[in-house]
């Protein structure tokens, strides 16, 4: 038995397994039943926005093809499915009454995952901003963190009596930076005081949704929040590379966790913002709001980082407004999306995030990796490389949990071959290949890998 085989099998039989999607990479039918654009319908018809100009207008089909999803995700041998509820689907002007339609398809979502033994964990969102509240100001006024409890509350009004745990946002970092500051995602905006506005309203509106769903909360009803989380090291001792890595850790990390768990946003990170002409609106009260109590916290982990504050020739690095860094490669192998296999960072960070933010239970929510997949001739794809990532996460995962870390589940990213947001379709992550022309599902042997994991844990448990 290997290193890896003996931390996996050091799981507990209560651990939770699951994998995860997201609206508007898979369901596709973005025209139907009354569901109205997004931010990413409007972003994915700009030109040059998603690889070969893909978009999410059919996506997985999943819309359509839901129970023959549902059960392969049975044949996935997990016990949890995250998913997310398409805001435009539901409430299609993000305002207003429910659209009966829309929250339909979720009622019957949720009943055929229950009817399967796999627990729905839903997701309120996931990026797909009603086009509507983007022209209205968007993310950055403070009017849609109010908008967004108002929808939250649709959902859970319809939906509270049978899922059990919610997730209010997912990486609300990707949407207040690469859709408000750097525009490389929906709704491409590049003003770094719209960003860092948005970054505030995004966990007010997060308070304010789980403030009002406790309310009408069942006993054992539990609420959080997915942030998309790593490590930060400098790549010298230098003062300028410390200082970067101290920032991009500040912005990245504890700025989300000192506002959900302390009521506070780090002093370090707004005297910097303010030097470069950057308030929160903050309200006295928000702080208060922000902080309503989580019952656990998602992490998405993907890579470490390392930074420079300096350019290769020793210029200070500008961009977007903020104070600048350079990443710096660890030099070891990557994804086909560049990203470096670093699977002891994830150690790191979960260990780091139970210290510095102790009783606050943690579940891996998101990781996965892309790579050059070949289906043979019957779609199948031997993705030994996915196989190895996703184990040598696990044992990661379990590695924490060893030295002290509450972790308390592994998410893997993602059930399908999806529409990866800018990416497009090239970039394939999923324990099942979808066919772009057919759209024949096959699971990939990383997917039989990931089902024989869980079954050798449970089953060794017994």
């Amino acid at each position: 038995m290997t290193g890896e085989d003996e931390l996996i099998g050091s799981l507990p039989p209560d651990f939770r397994w699951g994998v995860g999607s997201s609206a508007y990479q898979i369901e596709g039918a973005v025209s139907e039943d009354g569901r109205t654009p997004s931010i990413w319908d409007t972003w994915a018809q700009s030109p040059w926005s998603v690889d070969n100009g893909d978009t999410g207008e059919i996506a997985c089909d999943h819309y359509h093809r839901m129970p023959a999803d549902i059960a392969l995700l049975k044949e996935l041998g997990v016990d949890t499915y995250r998913f997310s509820v398409s805001w435009p689907r539901v409430q299609p002007r993000g305002r207003g009454g429910v659209n009966p339609a829309g929250i339909a398809f979720y009622d019957r979502l949720v009943d055929e995952l229950l009817n399967n033994g796999i627990d729905p964990w839903l997701t309120l969102y996931h990026w797909d901003l009603p086009q509507h509240l983007e022209d209205a100001g968007g993310w950055p006024a403070r009017d849609t963190a109010v908008r967004f409890a108002d929808y939250a509350m649709l959902v859970f009004e319809r939906l509270g009596d049978r899922v059990r745990h919610w997730t209010t946002l997912s990486e609300p970092w990707c949407t207040a930076m690469h859709g408000y500051v750097h525009g490389v995602m929906a709704p491409g905006r590049r003003d770094a005081k719209a960003g860092m506005a948005a970054a505030h309203h995004l966990l007010l509106g997060h308070g304010l949704a789980v403030r009002r769903m406790r309310e009408l909360a069942k006993p054992g009803t539990k609420f959080g929040i997915t942030l998309n989380l790593s490590t930060a090291d400098p790549e010298t001792p230098s003062e300028a590379d410390r200082e970067a890595a101290r920032f991009e850790d500040g912005l990245g990390t504890r700025f989300y966790l000192d506002a959900l768990v302390h009521g506070r946003y780090p002093e370090d990170v707004l005297e910097t913002l303010a030097r470069q002409g950057i308030r929160l609106p903050s309200e006295p009260w928000d702080p208060a709001i922000i902080a309503a109590p989580l019952d656990f916290l998602g992490v998405d982990y993907y890579f470490g980082t390392r930074y420079s504050g300096v350019e290769e020739n020793g210029n200070a690095v500008e961009h977007f407004g903020l104070p600048a860094f350079r990443k710096v490669p660890f030099g070891v192998p990557s994804t086909v999306l560049g990203w470096e296999i670093l699977p002891h960072k994830l150690t790191e960070l979960l260990v780091r995030i139970g210290r510095d933010y102790p009783g606050l239970p943690l579940y891996v929510t998101e990781n996965g990796a892309a790579f050059a997949d070949v289906p043979d001739e019957t779609g199948f794809v031997r993705d030994d490389d996915r196989a190895a990532y996703l184990s040598a996460h696990i044992a990661a995962t379990a590695a924490a949990r060893q030295a002290g870390a509450d972790v308390r589940g592994y998410f893997a990213w993602s059930f399908l071959d999806s529409f990866e947001w800018a990416y497009g379709y090239a970039k394939r992550l999923g324990l099942v290949r979808v066919d772009r022309e057919t759209q024949a599902r096959t699971i990939k042997q990383s997917g039989l890998a990931y089902r024989d994991v869980v079954h050798r844990v449970r089953g060794s448990r017994r």
